[in-house]
């Protein structure tokens, strides 16, 4: 509010108790995404630099979180419906997404490729490492930190991204394309709340203060909503 209005007083902090640290999301733009694929590819071995670069991709195109990511398997693709199926969500429950067909032709990419210079993996896991089993995400979280080093990405700004950021930005990039189509973001919300896999749809809500910009677009909606009221 104080962003949209210089007359809102912002409490000192300590003056409310906070027991929960909250950090704004880093936004990644479009050529961060790219950036980062970019140096995931550039990697010495070539079946982690196709595993990197992929996994990121997917992140990007999906909002998935990385332990879905990491968890699917072989069999989670119905590649005839262009549709992909996570079973282990964060809240036990099973959702499905449609992919784009360049989304789908990424993964095709990346399994045949797999196929090739894995030909014994030792899981059922989609997304393998140099030795063929599953990645694991202490160490996959290590090498995207390593990317955002090597490729610059959020250098010089004060928000350290995080690979979770990925998930923020694609439903902070979704709720910025309804807005700027005039779609009713209100109805829509419960819509990308099931598509992200949240366990309660009011954590959808959140998104609508995780950008300025976005936070700008609510409140001129809001603006036209009261003037319609009015009249």
């Amino acid at each position: 509010m104080a962003a949209l209005d210089e007359r809102t007083e912002v409490p000192p902090p300590g003056l409310i108790p906070n027991h929960q640290g909250w950090r704004p999301p880093f936004i990644y733009s479009p050529e961060d995404i790219d950036a980062l694929m970019a140096e995931a590819h550039q990697s010495r071995w070539r079946l982690p630099a196709a595993t990197q670069e992929t996994v990121i991709g997917l992140l990007a195109a999906t909002g998935m979180r990385i332990g879905e990511v990491i968890g699917l398997n072989r069999d989670d693709i119905a590649w005839d419906d262009a549709v992909l199926t996570i079973t282990a969500t964060k809240f036990g429950k099973s959702r499905n997404i449609p992919l784009l067909e360049s989304t789908m032709a990424a993964l095709a990419d990346y399994a045949a490729f797999r196929d090739r210079l894995c030909l014994e993996p030792s899981s059922s896991s989609f997304f393998v490492s140099r030795r063929g089993t599953r990645l694991l995400y202490p160490p996959f979280r290590l090498t995207f930190r390593r990317l955002c080093d090597l490729s610059g990405v959020g250098a010089g700004s004060s928000i350290r991204p995080r690979i979770h950021d990925v998930r923020h930005t694609f439903a902070v990039r979704t709720l910025l394309k309804w807005y700027r189509e005039g779609a009713d973001v209100e109805a829509l919300l419960p819509t990308l709340s099931v598509y992200l896999g949240h366990g309660d749809p009011r954590s959808a809500y959140w998104y609508l203060s995780a950008a300025p910009e976005l936070l700008a677009l609510a409140a001129t909606r809001l603006d036209l909503n009261r003037e319609v009221l009015g009249r």
